[in-house]
């Protein structure tokens, strides 16, 4: 019975994840040939090698992100997105290791560039002709299933709004059962209302569906358990939605562990070749900043050493990813360094503040030394801005999922600084609403979204009427 269990869950490649992989294989390995022609360069046994190396990376990446997978429910936008996104980090690890083996120079340049141009091309291509092809076929009517949808959970509203929205799938929703007829959210999709239950069985025993959504919340366990068992006479596909949405998600994804099957709730967009892509930002970013405002830096500390007694940077204890305490560098713009168990946040008019002080917080440049926490590790740059721990014990209690803000790295700026939630928090209104934005930002964490951030941080961020 247990091999049995493992068997059922396990799942296996499709012919499209075969396809794709071929194609993929395909286009790297005559990419190469292809410039060689172009450039009127000899193919030698080292080309075939760099183009194996590449290969083999790029399908290192892929099982690393879940590349290879059905792309049936997907948009066709998406996966291209993944696909290049793998490719420039399959070419900058190639480029890199040849570099260490001392197997570049600066005449290849041109021949690299030229490559990687065409085999990104090349998938572009690839992957819309198996898109195409698919869709086609599917209009001929070979590939189809008939769907139908158990429950009104939002999880099953979703997944019903997103195939209306995808017809290209080749699944269409006869309609949905429930015991009443009683959801509008279906109406309003034009899906309609078969029958209750029992009426779903029989037409799965007349063999008019082929595959069955099960989407009702985890109360109905034992109506889930009576559908099961009489689909278990029929051949139709049983599939089960989770309700994720009943819940407050941060990230959610499935993953199988020995053969069981697990959906994370809790969970953070930073891992596997996401943590390095981030990583890479931050790093190249950094120093690259930490360069152009070198003068910037110096100039402000012989300021505040001038201006003021005390030390030229203060290191204030805060959280960072997983909630474990870090030291965050700042110029020190205050003539006290509090780093108690209590901390008071700065307030408009504060005697606290030091002249120059007050010009550093107004224009944000008291933040600027942070980008040495980003080089060491501690931070990123974008990302939920970090707390004085003090804070933190205060709102953890107060507001709910306030810790999950530190399923990331903490950030010099974020999604919710640029949105004007900043500065001073003297209500518990105003920390929600920063915690609401910061959530959103790990939910929806891409390189795109921090660029965006980065670039409006340089019109929006630095000065804003909450930062004294």
């Amino acid at each position: 019975m247990k091999d049995l269990r493992r068997s059922i869950i396990q799942t296996n490649a499709s012919i499209i994840s075969m396809l794709q992989r071929f194609f993929d294989i395909s286009v790297i390995l005559s990419g190469i040939y292809l410039v060689s022609l172009m450039t009127h360069t000899e193919m030698t046994e080292m080309h075939w090698l760099i183009s194996l190396l590449s290969l083999t990376i790029f399908q290192l990446i892929g099982g690393m992100t879940e590349f290879y997978r059905s792309w049936r429910g997907m948009s066709f936008i998406l996966e291209l997105k993944i696909i290049l996104r793998n490719w420039i980090l399959c070419f900058i690890f190639t480029i890199g290791i040849l570099t260490l083996l001392s197997k570049t120079n600066l005449f290849d340049a041109f021949y690299f560039f030229v490559w990687f141009v065409i085999v990104a091309i090349g998938f572009v291509v690839a992957r819309s002709f198996i898109r195409f092809t698919v869709y086609y076929i599917r209009l001929l009517g070979y590939n189809n299933r008939n769907i139908a949808i158990v429950g009104d959970a939002h999880a099953g509203i979703y997944l019903a709004e997103s195939i209306k929205n995808a017809p290209w799938l080749g699944l269409k929703i006869i309609g949905y059962f429930l015991t009443t007829k009683n959801n509008s959210a279906y109406d309003d999709l034009n899906i309609n209302y078969i029958g209750d239950v029992h009426c779903l069985i029989e037409k799965c025993r007349q063999g008019l569906i082929d595959s069955v959504y099960i989407s009702l919340p985890m109360r109905e366990s034992e109506t889930i358990d009576y559908i099961l068992s009489e689909l278990a006479d029929t051949t139709c596909t049983v599939m089960l939605i989770p309700d994720v949405f009943t819940f407050n998600v941060l990230q959610s994804k499935s993953e199988v562990i020995h053969g069981i099957p697990v959906i994370s709730l809790y969970d953070t967009a930073m891992s596997g070749v996401n943590r390095i892509l981030k990583r890479l930002e931050d790093v190249v970013l950094s120093f690259f900043i930490l360069v152009f405002i070198s003068p910037i830096l110096v100039i402000i500390s012989i300021i505040i050493k001038i201006t003021s007694p005390g030390p030229v940077i203060f290191k204030q204890r805060r959280y960072g990813i997983d909630g474990k305490a870090i030291s965050v560098w700042k110029f020190r713009s205050m003539s006290v360094m509090e780093n108690d168990d209590k901390v008071l946040q700065a307030t408009k008019g504060d005697s606290r503040i030091t002249p120059f002080g007050g010009f550093l917080r107004r224009t944000s440049l008291d933040e600027l030394p942070q980008f040495i926490n980003v080089i060491k590790g501690d931070m990123s740059i974008v990302g939920p801005r970090p707390h004085a721990v003090a804070h933190n014990e205060q709102y953890r209690k107060l507001i709910k999922g306030y810790m999950l803000r530190h399923k990331m790295k903490p950030g010099i700026t974020g999604w919710a600084q640029i949105n004007g939630w900043r500065g001073e928090t003297e209500t518990l209104d105003k920390m929600e609403k920063r915690v609401e934005f910061d959530l959103y930002y790990i939910q929806n964490w891409s390189v795109w979204l921090d660029l965006k951030i980065i670039f409006l941080t340089v019109f929006k961020g630095f000065i804003n009427k909450s930062a004294y």
